[in-house]
């Protein structure tokens, strides 16, 4: 017998249309309270059309470090995932390294431009 189980993402937009506010809830999952979130990156694979689908959402109160320790953990994140997926754990190794090198390089790049104002 199959159990069918939500995630609920709710977003509030503001006057343009842009994201304010985005909240989330999985009851199944132990959060049955509606959590706050600055950033969402939902991707989904379809397939029927051998394609990924994304939604790619933050709202103005999400700062550029935010959005670099962000992008670090979900890149490093993918390839914990990859690893339990496919069993290829040099091919996931490679991607935290870039994970690793990635967030170096937007760091020293935000500091350099926080140095500049």
């Amino acid at each position: 017998m199959s159990v069918k189980s939500n995630i609920n993402i709710q977003i509030e937009l503001d006057e343009d249309k842009m994201p304010e506010r985005i909240e989330w809830n999985a009851p199944d999952g132990g959060v049955d309270g509606f959590q706050e979130a600055k950033g969402i990156l939902l991707g989904l694979w379809d397939g029927q059309e051998k394609s990924a689908l994304r939604i790619d959402l933050w709202t103005k109160k999400m700062m550029v470090d935010e959005m670099n320790d962000f992008y670090y953990q979900t890149l490093f994140g993918l390839a914990d995932t990859y690893t339990r997926a496919t069993k290829n754990e040099a091919l996931a190794k490679e991607l935290k390294e870039f994970a690793k090198d990635f967030l170096k390089k937007a760091s020293e790049a935000l500091e350099k431009e926080q140095a500049n104002q």
